[in-house]
């Protein structure tokens, strides 16, 4: 609650009595002139002034039920625990009374009781409360800064916007821009904001089915048939260097990108390049392989008289 008053109260019950009248029924309230007029120094104008000489005032704008807990609240400095969503009405009320009578210790109060009750309940302001503030509060109210900073968190946390609030946001861009505000306000650091320049997912996907469909190609190649010569080797260099320039253009996509992303997307590079390489060398040694073969099968003499050199066709 509020801090110790700066006078006790014994010496603000002061003989002179003040009469208030409040709502449309004119409630009769009498109250301790010094002690009132201590607090708010909108009833310092009213009852202080050298104009005004009348020890009366009415409110006829304002309810019953917040003014009777801000007598509750002049003589004792407390203020009643809400126990539902439904008790903070008469709160709000009563902090749109305090900014009206201009008394910080109230407004810091009532603004910490609503406070606790949304976060030991776990829950948020409604878009209702929230219209409501403001449309009494003016830019800079305590209130309306609270309300607003939960209810960013509440759509930054949200998978969706809830309609409601959508519909809301749409009609009150003045709204929309505060809530902006409040994220901006959180001052979040580069590593704890998604940034979409770098679709990590999208290019982890992209990826992989790079890589699926090399290893596809390499086992159709495998199953097709043998590579032989230098035509098979020239071949397989063009898809080391179409590899290659693949990498390149890859590099050249990402622009600015964080370090952290930077340096996974170039170590996912680096293993598709490796692989290739390894598919590429078991290829090479498999054809080897073949060609060391037919050294051993080849015959330096035929009993006909030909030679490997000679590729005539064969009289019967």
């Amino acid at each position: 609650m509020s801090q110790m008053q700066d006078k006790p109260l014994n010496e603000l019950l002061s003989r002179s009595m003040v009469d208030i009248y409040i709502g449309p029924e004119n409630t009769h309230w009498i109250l301790h002139e010094k002690l009132l007029c201590y607090h708010s120094p909108f009833f310092r104008k009213v009852f202080y002034s050298k104009t005004n000489s009348s020890k009366s005032f009415g409110l006829p704008e304002d309810e019953d039920a917040p003014f009777k807990v801000f007598v509750g609240w002049l003589y004792s400095t407390s203020l009643p625990v809400p126990r539902e969503e439904s008790d903070l009405g008469v709160l709000f009320d009563l902090y749109l009374m305090a900014e009206k009578f201009a008394i910080p210790a109230l407004i810091q109060d009532v603004l910490q009781v609503v406070r606790e009750w949304y976060k030991f309940s776990d829950s948020y302001p409604g878009l209702r409360r929230v219209q409501y503030v403001y449309a009494n509060t003016e830019d800079g109210s305590p209130m309306r800064h609270m309300l607003v900073h939960s209810v960013a968190r509440l759509l930054v946390l949200e998978n969706h916007i809830p309609q409601h609030w959508d519909k809301a946001l749409r009609k009150n861009g003045q709204l929309a821009v505060d809530i902006i505000g409040a994220i901006q306000a959180w001052r979040l650091g580069e590593e704890q904001v998604p940034d979409a320049r770098d679709d990590p997912a999208e290019a982890e996907e992209m990826m992989d089915e790079e890589v699926e469909q090399a290893e596809q190609d390499n086992e159709e190649a495998a199953n097709g048939g043998t590579v032989e010569g230098e035509d098979g080797e020239e071949e397989v260099e063009g898809e080391e260097e179409g590899e290659e320039e693949a990498s390149a253009d890859e590099d050249k996509t990402v622009v600015n990108s964080p370090g952290d992303a930077k340096r996974r997307d170039s170590m996912q590079i680096e293993k598709k390049k490796g692989d290739a390489e390894k598919e590429v060398s078991g290829e090479k040694k498999k054809a080897e392989g073949l060609s060391n073969g037919f050294d051993k099968l080849s015959l330096k003499e035929v009993p006909s008289g030909l030679t490997n050199g000679d590729y005539g066709t064969l009289a019967h």
